[in-house]
């Protein structure tokens, strides 16, 4: 089976409030709610990969924190090796170029959205804090 290594930022501001992501329709999974990020390329590392794709995704610059989550989830045609890390916004507001909605929701209020599977021990995390 196929392994992919992606890479995802939970975005925190100052409201304490987090920043969530809904995949697009065309995007496997659609319309599910996800930490934004993207695949780690073979030449760069995951908070490398994380910094490249926030630009890209959202047109903003962050400043990568904490490593929270680095686990493996199987899907029935690929495994998806997660890497999720804390993260700050220090330049730009995030746009939606690529995703269907951003919203910032507080920590309480994240089990509301329907979340991509491999994105769920991350929320965990993030709730029993």
């Amino acid at each position: 089976m196929k392994k992919v290594r992606v890479v995802g930022a939970v975005i925190i501001n100052s409201e304490k409030k987090v920043l969530c992501a809904q995949r697009s329709e065309n995007m496997s999974q659609p319309l599910l709610w996800e930490f934004p990020g993207g695949k780690i390329e073979k030449t760069e590392t995951a908070s490398e990969a994380l910094i490249r794709e926030i630009k890209e995704e959202l047109d903003c610059d962050i400043q990568v924190g904490e490593l929270l989550t680095d686990i493996m989830h199987e899907y029935t045609n690929i495994i998806v090796n997660l890497i999720t890390y804390r993260a700050k916004i220090i330049s730009g507001q995030p746009v939606a170029k690529e995703h269907a909605d951003l919203i910032w929701l507080s920590i309480n209020e994240l089990p509301m959205l329907n979340w991509a599977p491999a994105d769920i021990p991350t929320l965990n995390i993030l709730i029993n804090e």
